[in-house]
Formats: C-alpha cells, sequence, structure tokens
C-alpha cells in the first residue's frame, strides 16, 4: 500500500521535472495542496480533467499525470464549461492566474460564475502579470510598483472573491500558502461542491512583483502576505468601526450557498 506522500508522487509526471517556479513563489505549494485534497477526496484520475490558460500558475497541469487542456489566455473558464457540459460525469479543476482570470478573462469568470457551473477555479493571485513582464494586473493593489505602473498603481484592485460571490458563486475562499492545511481542507470542501467554487490562493511573486516593490525572496514574501490578511474568524471579532476601518484582505471560507448546477438544467430541457 502506497502512503499519501507515494500516491501524489504517483500522479506528477517526472519527466517534467525540475519546474518552472522560481523560488518561493509558492505555486508548487498549491500543486501540492491541490493533489493532496484530491487524494482525500477519492477521486478518480480517469475521471478528472485540468485546465489552465497562460501565466505561471496556469503550467501546473502540465506536471499532472492526468488529461488535461492548456488553453488560449483567459479562456480556461470557456473551455472547462465545454468540458463539464459534454461530459458532466468529470470532475473540473482549474488553475489560472489573477490576469488571466480577472484582467483576459474577466467576462467569462463572471458568467461561469453566474451560470453555476460545477467547476473548481483555483486562481492563485500574484498581483501582477508575473509571466509576461510584470505588467500591472487587475489585482495589483493601489501604489504598487510594476512595469507598467512605475510610479505606482492608480486603479482600485478587484477583490477576486467579493466577485465570485457577487456572481453567485456556490464556493468562495480564499488563502495563503503558509495556512497549509486548512488550504488542502479548503480545496477537498471546493471539489466536493456542486457548483462554481472559487478559490483564491495568494501567493508572493518574487522575481516581479517582490523585486519592484521591495519584498525580499523566500520568507519576506511570505511574511508579507500575513501582514496583508486577516482571518476571517478574526475579522468577525471586529467592531463594525474597526470592520470599516479594515484594509486588509480576509482569507477564510467566504461563501457557501446552494444553487441549482448549470449542468443540471440543461439535462432537463
Amino acid at each position: 500500500m502506497f502512503n499519501k506522500a507515494d500516491r501524489i508522487k504517483e500522479n506528477l509526471r517526472s519527466e517534467m521535472y525540475p519546474s518552472i517556479f522560481c523560488l518561493g513563489c509558492g505555486i508548487g505549494n498549491v500543486l501540492n495542496y491541490t493533489l493532496r485534497a484530491i487524494d482525500e477526496c477519492h477521486l478518480d484520475f480517469d475521471k478528472l480533467v485540468f485546465l489552465s490558460g497562460i501565466g505561471c500558475s496556469s503550467r501546473l497541469p502540465g506536471y499532472i499525470n492526468a488529461d488535461g487542456l492548456h488553453t488560449t489566455h483567459g479562456r480556461a473558464l470557456t473551455f472547462a464549461t465545454g468540458v463539464k457540459l459534454a461530459k458532466p460525469e468529470l470532475s473540473v479543476i482549474i488553475f489560472t492566474g489573477d490576469g488571466d482570470c480577472a484582467g483576459i478573462g474577466g467576462n467569462h469568470f463572471i458568467h461561469a460564475a453566474r451560470r453555476n457551473v460545477d467547476m473548481t477555479v483555483i486562481e492563485i493571485n500574484n498581483f501582477n502579470y508575473g509571466m509576461t513582464g510584470g505588467q500591472t494586473s487587475p489585482t495589483t493593489p493601489i501604489g504598487g510598483l510594476t512595469t507598467t505602473s512605475p510610479y505606482g498603481s492608480l486603479e482600485q484592485p478587484f477583490d477576486l472573491a467579493e466577485l465570485a460571490k457577487g456572481a453567485g458563486a456556490s464556493f468562495v475562499a480564499r488563502w495563503i500558502p503558509s495556512y497549509a492545511y486548512e488550504t488542502i481542507a479548503c480545496i477537498k470542501k471546493a471539489i466536493l461542491k456542486k457548483g462554481f467554487a472559487f478559490v483564491e490562493i495568494l501567493v508572493p511573486c518574487p522575481t516581479s512583483y517582490g523585486k519592484k516593490n521591495k519584498i525580499d525572496d523566500g520568507k519576506e514574501g511570505w511574511d508579507w502576505l500575513k501582514e496583508i490578511t486577516i482571518l476571517k474568524s478574526t475579522f468577525n471579532k471586529l467592531s463594525d468601526k474597526e470592520k470599516e476601518q479594515n484594509k486588509k484582505m480576509i482569507i477564510g471560507e467566504l461563501q457557501n450557498i446552494e444553487r441549482k448546477e448549470f449542468s443540471q438544467s440543461i439535462g432537463n430541457i
């Protein structure tokens, strides 16, 4: 009998290593957490399909020994919708980034959530277009330095978890990699949820965003994520005034509702 580590290793494409990811970026951790969550769900890899668009995070399906689609920039959710409607028995998991999901693919994102298509979207947010040159993305904080905002971003960033909630997603959560067990449990919950499940995982980008904003490599990037976030359980204990003044991103499970899933509606026509 394989232990969990052996089972996870069996589901990786060894020929793809070493990975392309920069040291300390956290994307490799997301892959680890996702595979551990899948293992705990006891899912058959022959009934899993992974999709992605373009970006650092979108390279993840290439490391998994399972069926996958590496699609065009921002279009992963449209392909995923097609896969789910054609083969509703499959479990559909998407890896996407802040630029891929909310910039290039923003319209597809809100409409997949609105339709409540049964898929798990793991959005890896590093606050810039990390792979294509470090440009400003829809989640770059005000004042954030990027190659296209050398004097600091002036644009109000999207809160993608709130956007998913407002669009009607059945399940919405946000975590950072240092909460490993909580993130694994959350991804497991998202996979088992019927409907559109959105899990945002904030990660540092040491090569692009980190260097420009004086967030040093390694531990400093992970510490920075702790500084800009607040646990939902802690936030709930704040006074109304403190909640209004809170500027930190809330992490934890943010929405879990019951809605009819889209492919069920299609099947009834």
